[in-house]
């Protein structure tokens, strides 16, 4: 599931946008809706025009709650910038503008709201000419402008339509095996203890996991989870996230804790980082700044030491040291945001490189420099890793090609990998790894097999009586290859029919009502057994799913579309035929009739089965055998 946030001045309409867009208003306190401004964090869930379910965290515009903006924002698959129509372009869209470039969220959509309070077109343009000069300065001119009025339901449906089309073109969440929740609320509730939310990263959990809260360490254990208030059993990489936590009360956790597994993450207060600035004339941000670092949901006071510079002034970037006075957690790559303390305004952000310093580095030691400059890079392992991201199996010197790598830098980054578990070969009887070994990402192979497992059952519930989906149906939806379907399930438990894969639990089972109606059927057939009821009047009598059920079994023998027989009456037939006409023997039509006393229809729907499955041979209007047939053919 993916996730919008929202971002723009106070005033601007983001609520009512939401809840146009949702039919549900974010503003839950008291005083939000007593004062009409949103000051924590709203929640809610949207179905797009296509049926898929996204989240949306709606964020207060007011400046004297950043902290609760950039909270949620984190995390967000794509933006809704939100610009009303009346004022324009205000101090707090600049700086979330902002904020979104530096937390580097780079699918969004700028949504023009209260269009309904202007009368005046060239109002209009002038307003949408400022925001393209906005946004063209800002490097986001991808970001498509939609025309709203939320209170009188103009331009909603189009806006629901370009979200769809934003997210499409968003990457998935990768799954690192590592996850992580950045807690972005906390509360209790009756008969149930503690709960907390956020956005679920770098991993999955699943109820009864056990936890750790961080940089506390208290320990605990998932009782129950939700995505969007629908219970779940695994939450995935990139969903809004409840989690019921036994084992840690209300107290001990709060929002910027962090929800993980022992042994994962540990916390620190000291993080090595690249740091952007914004675009303020007379701008700098000098060595030893006192600064607030928004990092996730948490919010922490720390010093900044630039490295190889005095100051870093506007629009420039520079390595430093964070050194906090709280511990946080935090991963590579993580975006953050610097903020002045006070007078509170957003100073520029940045990109964690390592959190395991042990030291304070010498500020002025090119080697140190160099050095973060290459591990924020990453070495021919991470470039190879980082390409494979995404990808479908892909052959490993297609990786190599795409990392910028050649075959020497290659071959040993790609042990590395598959050695680490980050990257999987697909070739079950390869030996060794070469450029030819076809690959994919840990990630992506998760991904898939968790897909597998969950169309199967979906299919198990959904049509209990067959015995499992059709493997077209199943690589279809999977987007997959003809040939790289096997590939996945040799590495599942599932039972790998000729036309079909079912769970090895799953048992085609009938209810006493089903099994009434078969076999007054089968009664039927018996007393007929060469005159059957027609298929369509069987399926009448039975419904699809059963008399589909009951052939599955090996109850009944379908010769055709329209005849069918009961299996045992099949293999009489056969037997008998062969014993009357032994090879080299031939028979007519006329003559399989008179056996059996039967109709035309069915005795040649008979033969033309016979035929079919290559148990008998044509040759004008006679037929032979073409071998001693076995019971069962």
């Amino acid at each position: 599931m993916k996730i919008i946030g929202t971002a723009g001045h106070v005033d601007h309409g983001k609520s009512t946008l939401i809840s146009a867009l949702t039919g549900i208003h974010p503003d839950r306190l008291k005083e939000e809706k007593e004062r009409e401004m949103t000051i924590e964090l709203g929640f809610g869930s949207l179905t797009l025009p296509n049926g898929e379910e996204v989240g949306i965290v709606d964020v207060p515009g007011h400046r004297d709650f950043i902290g609760n903006m950039l909270a949620g924002i984190g995390g967000i698959d794509a933006v809704l910038l939100v610009i009303a129509a009346d004022e324009g372009i205000m101090p707090q869209t600049r700086e979330h503008l902002d904020i979104i470039h530096l937390l580097d969220i780079r699918h969004g959509i700028i949504v023009l709201t209260k269009t309904d309070m202007i009368d005046d077109p060239e109002w209009l343009d002038l307003v949408e000419t400022d925001i393209q000069n906005m946004v063209k300065q800002a490097g986001i001119q991808n970001f498509p402008l939609v025309k709203v009025s939320a209170r009188k339901n103009r331009g909603i449906d189009e806006l629901k339509q370009i979200i769809q089309q934003v997210l499409a073109e968003t990457p998935q969440k990768v799954d690192r095996g590592r996850p992580r929740l950045s807690v972005d609320r906390v509360f209790s509730m009756t008969g149930f203890g503690t709960v907390v939310t956020g956005t679920l990263i770098d991993g999955v959990f699943n109820i009864g996991d056990d936890i750790l809260c961080l940089p506390s360490e208290h320990k605990g254990k998932i009782r129950g989870l939700q995505t969007h208030k629908h219970k779940v059993e695994i939450a995935l990489p990139g969903s809004r996230t409840a989690i019921n936590i036994s084992g840690i009360t209300i107290e001990q956790i709060q929002r910027g804790d962090v929800i993980t597994k022992s042994g994962d993450y540990f916390p620190t207060q000291m993080i090595d980082a690249l740091i952007n600035t914004v675009d303020q004339p007379e701008f700098s941000l000098k060595n030893n700044t006192e600064v607030k670092v928004f990092l996730g949901s948490a919010e922490v006071v720390g010093t900044l030491r630039l490295l190889g510079k005095e100051m870093i002034t506007n629009q420039s970037e520079g390595f430093c040291q964070l050194l906090l006075k709280e511990k946080v957690v935090a991963a590579k790559h993580d975006h953050f945001i610097l903020r002045r303390p006070s007078p509170s305004e957003t100073l520029g952000g940045g990109i964690v490189i390592a959190t395991d310093a042990k030291k304070r580095y010498k500020r002025n030691d090119l080697k140190t420099i160099e050095r973060l400059s290459q591990v924020l890079k990453g070495g021919p392992a991470e470039l190879l890793a980082n390409a494979a991201l995404g990808r479908e199996i892909t052959q490993a010197r297609d990786l190599f090609g795409f990392a910028g790598l050649n075959v020497d830098q290659g071959i040993p980054a790609l042990r590395e990998c598959v050695n680490n578990g980050i990257l999987r070969s697909m070739d079950p009887m390869e030996t060794s790894l070469s450029a030819h070994s076809n690959v994919i990402h840990s990630s992506r192979y998760s991904e898939i097999i968790h897909k597998i497992e969950e169309l199967v059952m979906e299919y198990h519930k959904l049509y209990p009586l067959r015995k499992g989906i059709p493997k077209e149906e199943l690589k279809s939806k999977l987007n997959l290859l003809t040939k790289q379907l096997p590939l996945f399930l040799n590495q599942t438990d599932f039972l790998d029919g000729i036309k079909y894969i079912a769970n090895r639990n799953h048992q085609i089972k009938f209810s006493p009502e089903d099994q009434r109606k078969a076999n007054l059927l089968i009664s039927k057939m018996e007393k007929e057994p060469y005159s059957t009821p027609a298929v369509a009047d069987c399926k009448l009598e039975l419904g699809d799913e059963l008399f589909n059920a009951v052939v599955e079994q090996g109850t009944f023998k379908l010769v055709s579309n329209e005849v069918v027989f009961l299996e045992t009456t099949y293999n009489h037939m056969v037997n008998e035929l062969f014993t009357r006409f032994p090879i080299p023997n031939s028979f007519t039509v006329a003559q399989v009739r008179d056996v059996f006393g039967s109709s035309r229809k069915y005795i040649l729907a008979f033969l033309e089965f016979l035929d079919s499955t290559g148990i008998t041979t044509r040759s004008g209007d006679s037929r032979q055998f073409r071998s001693n047939p076995t019971p069962n053919n």
